[in-house]
């Protein structure tokens, strides 16, 4: 089990030690917004010729662009008491260490960065802001959150942010999402991103036989026979729910990842990020 300190490290060393290699941030907005259209002059950079343009014109054209502005940078960890389960690490760890990677390379590459811990409701923020305490009390607080008998409602989450949230933002959405979540209008408003976590056990457990577990967010106490039929029975519906889920995300125009715990947090978003490296 890793404690803060430990994933506040690891995440930064590897933030650092990408700048070392002269990588680009792990995300960035464009970096320009597009202005016009003007014919070439000599000394303009190439890479900006329209072709197409100019080949209707048969003289050459370039894009005119205009410094963007900094992206504000905004994690979400919904907090449920599933995330407390992991077979070798829990999914918790997992979702502190993307919090951390968000937060360091954001304060990196000089934007503004917020966090919220949501479940049923709100139950955390940290001010935005581009000193690196604040990754470290986002993580702290991530770490630190009771998790048994909650359960993330991202419905709920989509629509206290849309209300909060007045300037466009890039927001990643961090939890199991095992339940669909309505995000459409949030992410009309914002640049959404979500991140899957998984154990792969919980996806697809091996047969325990007749045993009696306890359900973390609900309390429930459930008894049943996991023999090979019905954990492949169970198998099935999380497959059902994970296309649909997916489905969901593409429809409202968010991009998606799945990260388990035996992964790599920072080599599965730049992978997400990537067009925007």
């Amino acid at each position: 089990m890793k404690n803060t300190a430990e994933i506040l490290l690891k995440a930064r060393r590897q933030i650092v030690g990408d700048r070392i290699g002269n990588n680009a941030s792990m995300f960035r907005g464009e970096g320009y917004d597009f202005l016009e259209l003007r014919e070439y002059v000599s000394g303009d950079d190439t890479r900006h010729i329209d072709w197409n343009i100019t080949a209707k014109m048969q003289r050459p054209y370039v894009k005119v662009f205009r410094e963007e502005r900094e992206l504000n940078v905004v994690s979400v960890a919904m907090l449920g008491g599933a995330l407390d389960f992991g077979k070798e690490i829990r999914k918790i760890e997992r979702v502190a260490e993307v919090v951390a990677l968000l937060g360091y390379s954001a304060i990196g590459n000089g934007d503004l960065y917020t966090h919220y811990n949501f479940s049923q409701n709100l139950r955390d923020e940290v001010r935005a802001a581009k000193k690196k305490f604040v990754v470290s009390e986002s993580v702290h607080k991530v770490m630190n959150a009771p998790l048994l008998n909650h359960k993330a409602n991202y419905t709920n989450m989509a629509q206290t942010l849309y209300k909060r949230l007045n300037r466009r933002s890039l927001i990643v959405v961090i939890g199991d999402f095992f339940e669909i979540p309505d995000m459409r209008l949030l992410a009309k408003k914002h640049e959404v991103v979500a991140v899957i976590v998984r154990d792969r056990v919980e996806e697809k457990p091996e047969p325990f036989g007749f045993i009696a577990m306890i359900d973390p967010e609900s309390g429930t106490v459930l008894e049943g026979d996991f023999n090979a039929a019905s954990v492949q029975k169970y198998h099935e519906k999380v497959r059902v729910h994970d296309r649909l889920l997916f489905e969901q995300l593409r429809r409202d125009a968010i991009r998606s990842t799945k990260l388990y715990t035996d992964g790599s947090a920072v080599v599965t978003l730049r992978r997400l990020f990537e067009g925007r490296l």
